[in-house]
């Protein structure tokens, strides 16, 4: 409980060392996740996975590389252009209709209110 909550915040309150730690973690943890997800890839790629039926299936195993890389490689680059296509040709398409109101500083917006 109240230790629990000292101990994450390091202090009484939300400060300085909170945000420090929070960011930390926030920083560090992508690449914990990518280690791990690697490190699972590779032992599935040298063990492989269990099968439910008890049977060896060793004789319909495909190659991840160079197949399977090649064919996610093309995906994402498909992705990543298409997303650029989109975003040179209209970049207001996946915009805020908000951003095209003139600022007022004097008046706070009714989605504030």
């Amino acid at each position: 409980g109240d230790y629990m909550v000292t101990w994450l915040w390091g202090g009484f309150s939300v400060n300085n060392a909170t945000l420090n730690r929070f960011y930390s973690f926030h920083f560090i943890m992508p690449f914990i996740v990518l280690f791990l997800v690697i490190l699972h890839l590779m032992f599935l790629h040298e063990v492989g996975s269990s099968n439910p039926m008890g049977i060896n299936s060793n004789y319909n195993k495909i190659p991840f590389n160079p197949y399977f890389s090649i064919k996610d490689t093309i995906g994402f680059i498909m992705l990543i252009s298409s997303l650029i296509l989109i975003c040179l040709l209209n970049p207001y398409l996946l915009s805020d209709p908000e951003n095209f109101c003139k600022a007022n500083p004097m008046i706070t917006p009714v989605h504030i209110q």
